[in-house]
């Protein structure tokens, strides 16, 4: 069976689609120019973000990596980079020795509260002119519910 793409469902879904993804290129864009993000690449910051997500404050790289928009040996150079520059450290994977397993250091911590502020005072200022409280919780629900209707090995 093949999907016209020419019908008014198909064009919807494809124009819907490009709009949320300029709105994401423009808002990052605009948060990348926050003085704060300086210190650290967005990227970065969102590897540090992720560990502090960590229930056991330890993750596998792979898995980090589902959390994330990077190829798994682009991860793997970032976080040489960052263990050092003392934001994270490695070990190998408890139960599995062929895998590393990574963990925030507590000056990777400190940096990703101080970036972390800045980067959600960033958010408020550029949504919060756009969108009222209503219009963000049904925009969150929206996406929310994009995201919940993925297949789970996609993220």
């Amino acid at each position: 069976m093949s999907l016209d793409t020419s019908s008014a469902p198909v064009r919807q879904a494809a124009e819907t689609w490009e709009s949320l993804f300029r709105t994401q290129v423009g808002v990052m864009r605009r948060l990348q120019k926050d003085p704060a993000f300086k210190e650290l690449s967005m990227r970065e910051y969102d590897v540090l973000f992720n560990l502090t997500r960590c229930p056991t404050g330890w993750i596998r790289l792979n898995e980090l990596n589902v959390h994330l928009l990077i190829s798994q040996p682009s991860l793997s150079r970032m976080v040489e980079r960052m263990e050092s520059k003392g934001l994270v450290q490695r070990r190998p994977a408890e139960n599995d020795q062929r895998g590393v397993e990574v963990s925030l250091t507590e000056e990777g911590r400190a940096l990703q509260r101080k970036l972390g502020s800045a980067h959600v005072r960033g958010i408020y200022e550029l949504l919060t002119p756009a969108l009222s409280e209503t219009e963000m919780q049904e925009l969150k629900s929206l996406t929310d519910k994009v995201l919940a209707s993925l297949p789970a090995n996609d993220g």
